[in-house]
């Protein structure tokens, strides 16, 4: 199992910038399997605590439902667009995906249901200090980390 802080300790730069895109807005976009196979996206908040990348879902939601039976995920942290003649200084986007281990209500007393994430890959997408080129690394903890540029 790979933990938020595995990937702090292994690859501390990347997990430093995936992070710092996680934690500039409190929305981010989840995607999880419905019954059918077929893809579901929804609204969720996640976040950092004790080294390990934890989210919640109200008692009952879909996305909850959706864990339960197929743990797999894909989260996305929120996206802003790049400002016209600076472009350079776009901060990218991150993904983290994997598997979501129950861990019980989110607090004492609640009947919303918790998650910690196992987590099998992190990205982050850029540019390239010239804003030329689309930067995407990518970790795993199988591979490690790797890198390509695309015009």
């Amino acid at each position: 199992m790979t933990a938020w802080h595995d990937v702090e300790e292994l690859e501390p730069e990347l997990a430093r910038r995936v992070r710092a895109l996680f934690d500039a807005g409190q929305h981010k976009t989840i995607a999880t399997v419905r019954a059918d196979g077929s893809p579901r996206i929804s609204g969720i908040e996640a976040n950092f605590e004790d080294g390990e990348l934890v989210f919640g879902s109200m008692a009952n939601a879909r996305k909850g439902v959706d864990l339960r039976r197929d743990p797999r995920f894909a989260l996305h942290s929120a996206t802003v667009d790049p400002v016209r003649g600076s472009e350079a200084q776009w901060p990218g986007e991150a993904k983290i995906s994997g598997r979501a281990i129950a861990t019980g209500p989110i607090t004492a007393g609640s009947t919303a249901d918790g998650f910690r994430a196992e987590i099998a890959t992190v990205v982050h997408t850029h540019l390239n200090a010239e804003a030329t080129l689309l930067v995407v690394e990518w970790w795993t903890p199988a591979d490690g980390l790797q890198r390509i540029q695309r015009e």
